[in-house]
């Protein structure tokens, strides 16, 4: 029986049998748990929405307020101190028409033993909406806690346990809390459309990217840029609406876009230059197809009443 020729040194080793195979089998990825999501968009709920994780801390609440004349979300958060958890907020340096305001809910948030930051950029105002409970859960909302936000506005709060959201809040406030600029070898969740820095950018990515259509609820929608794109993709062929400046049966507060019926945007940011260029905003892109069929199908009702004007974007001419 010839034994052949023996295997070179630059030869692959023969596999020894049913345990060597094994160890040279690809490991089988593990599918990712799939990350807990709510949206509320209800008035009622969106108090309720913001109370139950203000409730749940237990060790430590951040959140970033431009207003706030509800007492029960200050009362949540004079609890929250008396139960041992750490609050620390960030306040703009001012706000159309409350200076006054924005003084009292700063005296009232450090009176309850909360740690209060004024962010210091001399023209950025702090216009972003956000909340981390024990770095776990986060709430990106386009309302501040008011009544007029818990009653008669459109608005929508999204509680997430995203990490890479969780965490790129928490980046975030520790930045803006110190004064420093975004880490850039750490880069934030791509989820999360940060503004000055990226709104633009990310903003006109996602139009320019859109295939069939795109959405929009924006009572500010102003930007030069912006619209002269919005009217060449409309010119393109894909389906351009836009809510917010024409009648409907709520008062337009919250910012929403909707690309190709698949992914929408919600948060602070407001389609003008104001907005896009000199405040620090935060919104957040949904992919969750049940999260995102509940905003089609609210647009779709917002639409209805505002009918063929929902097709106008600035600067058209009315037929």
């Amino acid at each position: 029986m010839s034994l052949g020729r023996p295997p070179s040194e630059d030869s692959p080793p023969e596999p020894e049998g049913p345990k060597a195979a094994a160890r040279t089998r690809k490991p089988r990825k593990v599918a990712a748990a799939p990350v807990k999501e709510k949206l509320v968009l209800e008035p009622a709920e969106r108090r309720e929405a913001l109370l139950g994780v203000i409730g749940s801390a237990k060790r430590r609440l951040v959140l970033s307020l431009f207003r706030c004349d509800d007492f029960t979300v200050l009362d949540a958060l004079a609890n929250a101190l008396e139960r041992g958890c750490e609050v620390e907020a960030i306040l703009t340096k001012r706000a159309k028409g409350g200076k006054k305001r924005l003084k009292k809910l700063w005296g009232a948030l450090e009176e309850m033993g909360a740690v209060v930051t004024r962010y210091a950029d001399p023209v950025v105002k702090y216009h972003a909406k956000y909340l981390v409970a024990d770095e776990s859960t986060a709430i990106v909302t386009t309302l501040n806690p008011t009544r007029k936000c818990f009653s008669r506005t459109w608005d929508a709060v999204l509680v997430t346990q995203d990490p890479s959201v969780v965490k790129g809040l928490l980046t975030l406030f520790r930045a803006d809390a110190a004064g420093k600029p975004l880490p850039s070898r750490r880069p934030i969740s791509r989820r999360l459309i940060i503004g000055p820095e990226r709104s633009r950018s990310e903003i006109r990515g996602l139009i320019a990217g859109a295939k069939r259509s795109i959405r929009i609820l924006d009572h500010k929608l102003s930007d030069p840029d912006l619209v002269a794109l919005l009217k060449e993709r409309r010119k393109e062929g894909i389906t351009v609406s836009v809510l917010g400046k024409h009648p409907m049966d709520v008062e337009p507060h919250g910012k929403m876009m909707i690309i190709d019926e698949t992914r929408a945007i919600l948060g602070s940011t407001a389609l003008s230059t104001l907005s896009l260029d000199f405040r620090r905003e935060v919104s957040v892109v949904i992919h969750e197809p049940a999260l995102v069929k509940r905003l089609n199908m609210a647009f779709h009702q917002m639409s209805t009443k505002a009918g063929a004007a929902a097709s106008l974007l600035p600067g058209d001419r009315i037929a």
